[in-house]
């Protein structure tokens, strides 16, 4: 069984999608606009950019995400009650992902050493998205 991150967005995928490719190293593997679907047709003019699937692999790792229908987004699928939470094997790689998503985000909990850990975070990034950064101490 895996277990995968599905986001939603309020017409951002593309843009956060290739964020994240670019600071968690991953490939973006598929990303398509309603436009470029056999359900192009039952899509509003308004919704033909916005993307229906996207698919970012990160090593053995997957994110998914689509764009949420802009009248459904604030009603229904705004991110509420979760954390995605990336885990990193050293202090840089935390210090590295922490301050690329913490560019323009609101932050909960600043990058810092805890019982548990070398290094934690908690954040919201630019696009809505809550972060959870874990590098655990050894043993």
């Amino acid at each position: 069984m895996q277990l995968t991150p599905y986001l939603i967005f309020n017409g951002q995928c593309k843009e956060a999608f290739t964020f994240y490719e670019q600071c968690l190293g991953g490939k973006i593997v598929a990303m398509f606009a309603h436009k470029d679907t056999p359900v192009a047709e039952h899509v509003s003019a308004a919704a033909q950019d916005l993307i229906m699937h996207a698919r970012l692999a990160v090593g053995d790792a997957v994110l998914m995400g689509s764009d949420s229908p802009p009248e459904m987004y604030e009603r229904e699928e705004k991110p509420q009650g979760h954390y995605v939470s990336l885990h990193v094997d050293t202090p840089t790689e935390a210090e590295r992902v922490y301050q690329a998503l913490a560019e323009g985000a609101e932050v909960r909990m600043p990058l810092q050493e805890t019982f548990w850990a070398q290094r934690f975070a908690m954040l919201v990034d630019r696009f809505g998205t809550p972060w959870m950064i874990n590098c655990e101490k050894a043993g």
